[in-house]
């Protein structure tokens, strides 16, 4: 398994040698990161459940790429802006469960403010 590190490392490299760091500021790194995410839904639009099952089957190598490339550019996000995305995620979920309490949220699927 790959760490994030050895990844930021790895895709920062490949933009220093396509010399791509002067494009990228947070705003348009958001973007990318967005408009990649959307190419993930496009695969399931307008499809319901066994749709989506058959569909995920045939296509999970695109899907896949989708994926990395959200990957990708949540990743350069957060090594431009210094991010520890393991750390930040632990808080998160920390967080969370403070909002969600086990015996209001679960099987629930209201936001914390409407349990």
């Amino acid at each position: 398994m790959i760490n994030q590190e050895t990844l930021k490392k790895k895709i920062n490299d490949f933009r220093e040698e396509r010399d791509w760091k002067k494009f990228h500021n947070p705003k348009d790194l958001a973007l990318s990161l967005v408009l990649e995410a959307t190419e993930v839904l496009e695969h399931f639009q307008w499809k319901n459940g066994d749709q989506i099952d058959s569909h995920i089957e045939n296509k999970k190598t695109e899907i896949s790429e989708e994926l990395a490339d959200v990957y990708y550019w949540l990743l350069t996000l957060s090594s431009d802006l210094n991010i520890d995305l393991d750390k930040a995620l632990d808080e998160k979920i920390e967080k969370n469960r403070a909002k969600y309490p086990v015996d209001k949220s679960k099987g629930n699927s209201k936001k914390y403010t409407e349990l």
